[in-house]
């Protein structure tokens, strides 16, 4: 058993995160980042939860490049082959579930 206070957490880099659990190969993290991440199609589907901060979610649909503002308690689904890239504005905490070894 364990509480985690997610407004506590902190990374020393941009997409540290701590292993919350590991179901049967699904990951559940938690997520620091200041800075983008990289464009990429996850192994699998991936849930994307803002806990703390705001993050602009940019993703490509029918070969254009949108974006969507994410902001604490919103959600992002990618489904399988989504192409996608966060980018939080300042500091923000992120909860990820996702198949284990994705990107």
């Amino acid at each position: 058993m364990e509480f985690i206070k997610s407004k506590n957490f902190t990374g020393k880099v941009a997409w540290e995160s701590k292993l919350i659990a590991n179901m049967n190969g699904v990951t559940t993290k938690l997520h620091w980042t200041d800075k983008p991440y990289v464009w990429h199609v996850n192994d699998g589907e991936e849930v994307f939860a803002v806990l703390d901060g705001c993050v602009e979610m940019f993703y490509k649909q029918d070969g254009k490049v949108k974006s969507e503002v994410l902001y604490s308690g919103d959600i992002f689904y990618a489904s399988e082959g989504s192409e996608h890239v966060a980018h939080p504005q300042g500091e923000a905490r992120i909860l990820v579930v996702e198949k284990e070894g994705s990107i």
